[in-house]
């Protein structure tokens, strides 16, 4: 990278991380484009020709910590520990991911922020959660002659109940529940 591109990715990452942090602290609906180029220490007009706009940012926020998601789900991948424990794992830094940005005051009654982080995140969170079923199913923890389709199917109505707890108290709790419940059912042990 020359001197430009690194002035202009640290401009990005300062943008994003100011980003980050006023949303989870405002909420969405009540950060403007002034407010995060404030934050950041950048111009407005920088910030739209970085992004293009509120939601441009938003895009690079969840890619960003999609990007943290996929990095540490990868590391867990291949520790040498027991499958169950990757997959509690994998899912409780997903249920993380989601309450930095779904968490922040008003974020779950915002259609548009809801709808752009989504958009972002479901695509790559496939792919995770793909690569873990495979090794699941090769290591012989998960049922084989169950298919990858139904394990989805599955596993996004968890993100729909997910969604519906993000603003709530006992997130984090409601989530672990949800997660044991996922890998042990109603009557196994963990």
């Amino acid at each position: 990278m020359n001197k430009f591109e690194i002035r202009t990715q640290t401009k990005k990452d300062a943008i994003v991380a100011a980003a980050l942090r006023l949303f989870h602290e405002k909420g969405f609906i009540h950060v403007s484009i002034k407010d995060i180029a404030a934050e950041s220490g950048v111009s407005s007009v920088s910030l739209y020709n970085y992004f293009g706009s509120k939601e441009g940012v938003v895009r690079e926020c969840a890619n960003v910590l999609m990007q943290n998601t996929v990095r540490k789900a990868k590391e867990l991948l291949g520790q040498n520990i027991e499958f169950k424990d990757k997959m509690l794992r994998a899912l409780e830094i997903c249920a993380d991911q989601d309450y930095q940005l779904l968490c922040s005051p008003g974020a779950v009654e915002d259609q548009v922020l809801s709808s752009l982080y989504n958009e972002n995140t479901n695509r790559i969170r496939v792919e995770i959660i793909q690569e873990f079923i495979r090794q699941g199913k090769s290591e012989g923890v998960i049922d084989a002659s169950v298919s990858l389709q139904t394990i989805l199917e599955l596993l996004n109505a968890i993100g729909t109940v997910q969604s519906s707890w993000a603003g709530t108290e006992n997130y984090k709790a409601k989530m672990a529940e949800l997660n044991r419940l996922l890998l042990y059912g109603l009557i196994g042990r963990p």
